[in-house]
């Protein structure tokens, strides 16, 4: 599943121009008018129906795209059009007469001879068309990379719920675009246990987990993401995994061979020595997978 830094690239390609597809760069499309468009699977519209979509789009200009959390957030002059990708969605910018990616689940075409294709293989991406982005939004946690959210923040929080690390860090509304991914790589760098429990966590450590996430974040979106998958394109990320899709083979601090375990029905990877865990710091002390 595209996660922050995957989401991110999409909405900055989006919105500046010059991501790479198919070994051309993609243009800008703000400012662009919606003309027509069509919508090829109609599961992939959450809301509104189809009839009020294609009453509403037509003639709004795209004036800014955003990201929120693993959403992105396209802001017309009347309304917010967001997509969800879930499991492999993905976003193109293609001149009109292009031949349409496989799986086109949705389209739009704008002024200046382009066209928004929202591509989806297994279906499972969603589209809204709002008035107001917080009745879809508004339950997402704090975004990892604001500012504004600070160590002393994420201590709280961490603090106010008795949970293991790893299924609270998937959780969005506690925080809002992290996935599996960067959920090991963080915890990794952070030298904590997936399964310890947030209640646990000194000062110290929320410290060295703010800033992991923080690091991983934002050098999966300087990598543009990471393509393991071939629902994934562009991203490297991939060949700077300390952890994640990397059992067997050796931790790049200690040399321990690194170990996957099942948490939450996530696949979930570690080393053993670099992220100890102790009896007292967990209710489960481990978990078949």
């Amino acid at each position: 599943m595209p996660e922050l830094p995957e989401v991110e690239t999409i909405a900055r390609a989006l919105r500046q121009g010059g991501r790479l597809l198919d070994g051309r760069q993609t243009p800008s499309i703000l400012g662009l008018e919606i003309q027509s468009g069509k919508l090829l699977w109609e599961r992939s519209l959450a809301q509104p129906t189809p009839s009020e979509l294609w009453q509403r789009l037509p003639g709004q200009r795209i004036q800014d795209i955003n990201r929120r959390g693993k959403f992105i957030v396209l802001s017309l002059n009347r309304d917010h059009l967001l997509f969800h990708l879930r499991m492999s969605g993905d976003l193109y910018a293609l001149p009109q007469p292009d031949v349409l990616p496989d799986y086109t689940r949705f389209l739009l075409d704008l002024s200046g001879g382009l066209r928004l294709v929202f591509a989806d293989a297994r279906k499972f991406g969603r589209i809204w068309l709002t008035q107001d982005p917080q009745t879809v939004l508004g339950n997402l946690g704090p975004e990892p990379l604001d500012e504004r959210f600070t160590a002393a923040d994420l201590f709280e929080r961490l603090h106010a719920r008795r949970r293991q690390l790893k299924p609270l860090l998937l959780d969005q509304t506690f925080l809002a675009g992290i996935g599996n991914i960067y959920a090991d790589e963080a915890l990794h760098l952070a030298r904590l246990h997936p399964l310890r429990l947030s209640t646990s966590l000194s000062m110290e450590e929320v410290q060295r987990l703010w800033a992991a996430t923080r690091h991983v974040l934002e050098e999966g979106i300087r990598r543009n993401g990471a393509s393991i998958d071939w629902v994934y394109r562009g991203g490297d990320f991939q060949n700077s995994f300390r952890v994640y899709h990397r059992v067997g083979q050796p931790c790049p601090l200690c040399g321990t061979p690194i170990e996957r375990i099942q948490v939450g029905q996530r696949g979930t990877h570690f080393c053993p020595y670099c992220q100890p865990l102790d009896r007292n710091e967990t209710e489960i002390r481990s978990i078949p997978g």
